[in-house]
């Protein structure tokens, strides 16, 4: 199918929500995408965030292409091999005794289900959220969400969330009370300018939650499965959450999310909670795949060294046009003087897909198997966009 045939049906026939950019991808292998005219791109998105193995991974194909040949979907009325296989290779990837899980289909339904968690083991119904945050866009995690143009035209229907100030600990003390049920906070700010959290910052909620019986939810969609340099985002703060919501990654491409928490608070009664499509084999067999592939493959160790190394990169580049490089691993935030549309324009045209991280900001999030010289491609073209 050509380009134009391609633009000419889903602009008849989408819904409307997408702002779209002028290519049609078609094809990937490993960091690289190509649209339908042939051209090749470095993804330096990763699909927001989803192909941390690249695209197409041999093993995640091999673990999909055999388990469709067996079993594709058996719902959580009934056990399966699979589903309690990936049960016991993410209880050893996740620290501590975070090893009670729910699957789904997404993150934001990992964000639902981590807030049900919440309220079913406090009992209470009070949420903060912090300001810049980005939780994904059903009722429950866009009420977390902070940027207006997402929740203006919803807001007489959303729960109430009180926000506070990013990385200030008197203003969440201030809001987390005795009637909070979840805190809910990303260690790496993404959709909001790519802002770490201080480890002081979640050392402190963590202390006041446990003060106050409160959950602390950690937002690990983006940050999770070695991202930041570590499996986890919160690693680095050397605390432990209550709970965490977890996607993106976790199945080497396929729609899955998962909410995670400690044991130490036991299960959620029956019937509270449900998904038809969530811990699916198919989805599950995948899932196995990608993340004996982060693991073994040390991906996270591999993160953080290139990762670094491209920030320092960058940074040393001093462009005119650059206020600061932020981040952690290959998790990168390139905040601009300007708009960040026409430069997402421009490197699209030199061969670099990026996002963008509210009006100013350029993020990368490239699959975590990428090279330093592949990331060098990627900082010579921002050299050149940006010079």
């Amino acid at each position: 199918m050509d380009t134009t045939t391609i633009f000419e049906l889903e602009d008849g026939h989408g819904s409307g929500a997408y702002a779209k950019r002028p290519i049609a991808l078609v094809k990937g292998r490993g960091v690289y995408v190509w649209d339908a005219d042939g051209k090749r791109y470095l993804d330096a998105t990763s699909g927001q965030g989803v192909a941390a193995l690249g695209h197409c991974h041999p093993a995640v194909l091999a673990a999909i292409n055999a388990q469709a040949s067996q079993l594709i979907t058996s719902q959580e009325a009934f056990y399966n091999d699979r589903r309690a296989e990936l049960y016991t290779l993410l209880a050893k990837l996740t620290p501590g005794d975070l090893d009670q899980f729910f699957f789904c289909n997404s993150g934001a339904e990992a964000i639902e289900g981590a807030l049900k968690v919440a309220m079913l083991l406090t009992g209470r119904a009070g949420i903060v959220a912090a300001k810049r945050s980005f939780h994904g866009r059903t009722t429950g995690a866009l009420s977390m969400t902070w940027t207006q143009k997402y929740r203006k035209p919803f807001m007489g229907w959303l729960p109430r969330v009180s926000h506070v100030p990013f990385n200030d600990i008197d203003a969440a003390r201030a809001a987390i009370t005795d009637e909070t049920a979840a805190v809910v906070v990303e260690p790496v700010q993404g959709e909001g300018g790519v802002h770490p959290a201080s480890r002081a910052y979640l050392q402190a909620l963590r202390q006041h939650c446990d003060e106050v019986g409160a959950m602390l939810v950690l937002d690990e969609i983006q940050t999770g499965f070695g991202r930041t340099g570590d499996m986890f985002g919160f690693e680095a703060a050397r605390i432990l959450p209550d709970i965490m919501a977890l996607g993106k990654a976790i199945a080497g491409g396929l729609p899955m999310g998962a909410v995670c928490w400690r044991s130490a608070h036991g299960q959620i009664p029956r019937a509270s909670h449900g998904s038809t499509f969530g811990g699916n084999p198919l989805g599950c067999a995948a899932a196995i795949a990608a993340l004996s592939a982060i693991r073994d493959l040390r991906l996270s160790e591999h993160a953080g060294e290139v990762g670094g190394w491209m920030t320092d990169e960058l940074r040393d580049l001093n462009l005119r046009g650059v206020r600061e490089v932020r981040g952690r691993g290959l998790m990168i935030g390139i905040e601009l003087r300007g708009r960040v549309s026409p430069v997402l324009k421009q490197l699209q045209e030199r061969g670099i897909l990026t996002l963008p991280a509210g009006l100013n900001t350029l993020r990368l999030l490239p699959p975590l198997v990428i090279t330093r010289d592949e990331l060098a491609t990627a900082r010579d073209a921002i050299a050149e966009t940006l010079g």
